[in-house]
């Protein structure tokens, strides 16, 4: 893995808590001395570094209170977060319950969540006068009601389906939802359930699971008629990333 673009630390966290098994313990213990060792190398180099900037009021923070300043704790933050990833794709190695996934379109369904999603940040320039729906505040609104966002991954070479749920939290250098359909990524899923790719759509999450009108095609057909029915699996992404290639 040469550049991580998605890593759900929380659920990478768990991950480990439970492959640690009878170790919790002293895996805490050692995450906590591990916490105090990164402070006090963030807290030194920093200093060293930053004190000659006066300007930036860092002379006044320098020594053991500087890590509290917010370039300290944002270094510190990444370090802890490296360290989980580190730990993580070291525990990863050859556990066959998380799933590695390659070679996959991934695509928004029309008039999904996720769709909508992805094109709402840009609705800040719209004009929302004539039509009565704040549009800028949509992508708020979005945010707040859904913490999941489900893509459509496509094999490129077969062109079986899956259903990948991302945390829109969990991005990492900026990327979002838009960027993913533009690169080759490797995704490491946990198998979640399934799904139908009709359920993906907007209209389906907010009916509340209601049973929808019997169709002219399944009263001819029967009730399994159309694609659309087929059953998807649906996997929760932990991390996301460009491998190097052979």
């Amino acid at each position: 893995m040469i550049k991580v673009v998605y890593f759900d630390e929380e659920s990478a966290s768990d991950y480990l808590d439970i492959a640690a098994g009878g170790k919790a313990v002293s895996t805490s213990e050692q995450i906590r001395e591990r916490t105090k060792k990164v402070h006090a190398e963030v807290d030194a180099k920093v200093s060293a570094k930053l004190s000659w900037l006066p300007f930036l009021g860092v002379a006044g923070e320098t020594g053991a209170g500087f890590a509290g300043s917010r370039a300290g704790k944002s270094i510190l933050s990444k370090t802890l977060s490296n360290t989980i990833l580190t730990d993580y794709l070291a525990q990863v190695e050859g556990d066959d319950r998380i799933v590695r996934l390659s070679d996959l379109r991934v695509t928004a369904r029309q008039g999904s969540m996720a769709y909508m999603k992805m094109y709402t940040p840009y609705m800040v320039i719209a004009k929302t006068d004539e039509m009565g729906v704040d549009l800028a505040r949509l992508d708020e609104a979005l945010e707040g009601a859904k913490g999941y966002y489900e893509l459509l991954g496509a094999d490129t070479t077969n062109g079986s389906k899956c259903v990948l749920r991302f945390n829109i939290r969990a991005f990492r250098n900026n990327y979002g939802l838009t960027d993913l359909g533009r690169m080759r990524l490797v995704f490491h899923g946990i198998l979640v359930g399934q799904t139908t790719e009709d359920g993906l759509g907007m209209d389906s999450e907010m009916s509340n699971n209601v049973a929808q009108p019997v169709t002219a095609l399944e009263l001819l057909d029967g009730p399994n008629a159309g694609a659309a029915k087929t059953l998807l699996d649906v996997y929760d992404v932990l991390l996301a990333g460009v491998e190097h290639a052979e």
